[in-house]
């Protein structure tokens, strides 16, 4: 008996299961757009969100729950998403800043923010809610007019898990 229960368990096949673990991760950042922007346009060659230009500068505001987890990265407009056809280069000037804040201990974004290009990184240290404000500028050629019609340029707001 034993030799045929030894038969038995070598004869034996394998029997495998796999068992899914599944995990939801909830958003401990959240962008909302607060203030869309607009172009004005104080002179034929220059489309600006400047106030003193006509325009209306774009801001963003970040909501962060978790304190020290989070960069965010905005890019500042670099060229048009849609626009009339253009036969010359357009020169871009922007920049991001913090225009107002929940708590006293982001009081430091603007000092530590990094710039590279047309983007601009700020570390999200403290926990609450923050509003990003973007100027873009537009210079068309030398001293050429912007055609008429609609231009449109995207400011990029993105939260990245450190």
């Amino acid at each position: 008996m034993k030799y045929y229960i030894a038969t038995l368990l070598l004869c034996a096949s394998t029997v495998n299961a796999d068992v899914n673990i599944v995990g939801n991760v909830s958003a401990k950042c959240v962008i909302q757009t607060t203030k869309a922007g607009v172009y004005g346009n104080p002179t034929a060659n220059k489309l600006s969100t400047l106030a003193a230009d006509g325009g209306v500068q774009p801001i963003v505001r970040y909501d962060v729950a978790l304190a020290d987890n989070y960069l965010a990265r905005i890019t500042h407009p670099n060229s048009f998403s849609s626009s009339p056809a253009l036969t010359d280069s357009v020169a871009w000037v922007g920049s991001t800043v913090v225009s107002q804040t929940s708590a006293a201990g982001m009081s430091g974004y603007n000092a530590a923010k990094v710039v590279v290009g047309n983007v601009t990184q700020f570390d999200l240290t403290v926990a609450g809610s923050t509003w990003f404000t973007t100027s873009s500028t537009a210079t068309y050629g030398v001293s050429k007019a912007f055609s008429g019609g609609t231009y449109t340029a995207l400011v990029r707001a993105e939260c990245i898990a450190k």
